[in-house]
Order: C-alpha cells, then structure tokens, then sequence
C-alpha cells in the first residue's frame, strides 16, 4: 500500500528567509530557503472564552523554489505552502542527538494583497508564473 505524506498550511512567515547555497556538480549551485512559518487558530474553552492556539513550523524550499522565497517572502507575509514533512535526527557539537521535523515545500503562493499589488509590476512575476525546477536528489 503507498502512503501520503502531503502538507498544506496558510499562514504567517515568522522571519526572512535564511538562503544558504551549496556548490554542485552541474553548471548552477543549490540553493536552500528556510524559515519559520506560524498557523493560528482559535477555539473556545469550557467557560465560552476563546483562546488562540498559535503552532510553529520549520519550512525549507529547494532550488527554484528557494530563489523565489528569498526574493519575494518577508517577515510577516501570509503564505499557502503545500509539500511534505520530512524528520532528521543528527549530534550536535556537545554529542547531543537532535531531531528536527520540516515541511519540504513544492509549492507556496503569496496571499497578502498589499505584497500582491507590490509584485505586479516587478520582474519577479515572471520567476513566479513559471515551474519550479523538480526537487531531484540533493548533492549530499
């Protein structure tokens, strides 16, 4: 049986992207976009208040997709991002084990519409309207 591994989320970019470019053997580099990306939702308690319930999640982009985060999301943008959760677990420096659990994104969409208006005219739309390259296998 296959399994689903799909994520989508709406919400709010925490931090400017941090892009970070790995060399490779083909003629352009890698490029990597992560940050952090927060959901809110409201619910109510027994006593009728309503509480908002804020998560926080780790979102990375790869290569085209990346070049497109690092130019266009800014702290605090409301963003679509669809793609899968993906776990890695390393030793930190101390010899601590670390586990990490990201959303590897194949897609995001701006939703805010004033950054909306801003990007009509900007050269940018092009890279947006066009496919992102496949994210294919990664140099390490």
């Amino acid at each position: 049986m296959i399994g689903v591994n799909k994520v989508i989320l709406v919400g709010n970019v925490g931090k400017n992207p941090d892009v970070v470019t790995f060399p490779s053997e083909g003629p352009t580099p890698v490029k990597k976009a992560s940050f952090p990306l927060a959901t809110t939702e409201y619910r109510r308690h027994r006593d009728n208040e309503r509480v908002e319930v804020t998560e926080w999640h780790n979102v990375v982009c790869w290569r085209g997709l990346a070049d497109v985060a690092e130019r266009i999301l800014v702290k605090g943008a409301q963003i679509y991002v669809e793609g899968r959760l993906q776990s890695r677990t390393w030793e930190d420096k101390e010899g601590n084990k670390r586990h990490v659990t990201e959303v590897v994104a194949d897609n995001l969409l701006l939703l805010s519409k004033r950054q909306q208006e801003e990007m009509r005219n900007n050269p940018l739309m092009d890279i947006l309207n066009n496919e992102t390259e496949p994210l294919g296998d990664l140099p390490f």
